[in-house]
């Protein structure tokens, strides 16, 4: 879902900025963001980077311009779009995408890499790395603070309705509980009713694992269909933010507000991690095992995480306003930047080399 946020918001800044240019997507036929999406898409019987033939074809008939590949693609893949004439972009988001992208068969391939997260946060070019980039004289490099929408509080007007702004806003993330991970959306929803009941305003944005579930609250609104511009809208307004460790929370860290930060999928314990030993998030306390052992789905008791410390600091910095001033201060110190503009201006370099 992150990698479909980053690039659906990127396609929307393109088509706003030249409306003459055409975007087009390859998703999952069964991912749920694919239903009703409104850029024109292909959709395949598998993920995109399973699908190789296929999407060779899809760039071999459109003879695109240029190809943006978001933490997925295969050198079949690649060697299609640079067949076709398009400039290749390759956004990794994960270590082992990353160790992909340096490949020097993939460097060959590459116009450009950008990897997703702060060097501060993802780790800085290493020996290897470097070395390959001197030698090789490509791709150029890139690391992406975080991509933030234009915001839309038209959006966010419509769907707060009269509930009013949010003290806390959860963001879960948008799809299901992953393997390698304890914490789940549930969990989230779990901790957003215990805010709720203490009397603050609660905006839940939901993703497609909770799409049958409605909070007991009425101090708790939960969101659905959120588009970029709409969760900036609602970062901006909101006290304090209730995160796992992907996009979103770089996107609020960039905003400068006060985040309290939980993993839900294995590779983000050590990114909340990073961000705490610069004490801009506040993480609640992890066990040792949470994430380097599979577990089952945790129960009420919260095996792996003490969940009673999660409402505590959201609680803690909700009614303690020196210490969430104090840690809004801190992320603000990191200087991160929305990364959006810096994309569209290579984009605009590659369009206009055609």
């Amino acid at each position: 879902m992150g990698e479909f946020a980053r690039a659906r918001s990127l396609a929307d800044a393109v088509r706003a900025r030249w409306p003459e240019v055409e975007t087009h997507f390859v998703l999952h036929r069964e991912a749920p963001y694919a239903r009703g999406f409104h850029h024109p898409v292909t959709l395949l019987p598998a993920s995109p980077t399973l699908c190789t033939a296929e999407v060779r074809e899809v760039i071999e008939s459109l003879q695109p311009r240029v190809v943006v590949f978001d933490n997925a693609g295969r050198t079949g893949q690649l060697r299609a779009a640079r067949r076709a004439g398009a400039r290749v972009i390759y956004i990794s988001s994960r270590g082992r995408q990353r160790y992909k992208a340096f490949r020097m068969h993939w460097m060959r391939l590459l116009d450009d890499h950008w990897i997703s997260y702060p060097a501060v946060i993802t780790g800085a070019l290493g020996i290897v790395e470097r070395a390959k980039l001197h030698l090789l004289g490509q791709p150029q490099l890139r690391f992406l603070d975080a991509v933030l929408a234009p915001a839309d509080p038209v959006a966010a007007d419509v769907l707060l309705k009269d509930f009013g702004d949010p003290q806390m806003l959860i963001v879960p993330g948008g799809g299901s509980g992953f393997h390698d991970s304890a914490m789940t959306p549930q969990h989230f929803a779990r901790w957003g009713e215990a805010l709720a009941r203490a009397g603050y305003r609660v905006v839940f944005v939901a993703g497609p694992a909770l799409k049958d579930w409605a909070p007991a609250e009425a101090r708790m609104r939960v969101l659905r269909g959120v588009n970029g511009g709409a969760l900036r809208a609602l970062l901006e307004r909101t006290q304090v933010v209730l995160v796992n460790g992907g996009d979103t929370l770089l996107q609020a860290m960039t905003l400068g507000k006060a985040c309290v930060a939980v993993p839900i999928a294995g590779d983000q314990a050590a990114r909340i991690a990073r961000c705490a030993e610069f004490a801009a998030v506040s993480a609640p306390t992890l066990q040792a095992d949470y994430v380097i052992r599979p577990v089952a789905r945790i129960d009420e008791s919260g095996d792996g995480l003490d969940t009673d410390s999660v409402t505590r600091e959201c609680l803690r910095l909700l009614t303690d306003d020196s210490y969430r001033v104090a840690l809004e201060r801190q992320t603000r110190s990191l200087g991160f930047k929305d990364a959006l503009h810096p994309m569209l201006d290579r984009i605009a370099e590659f369009l206009a080399g055609r």
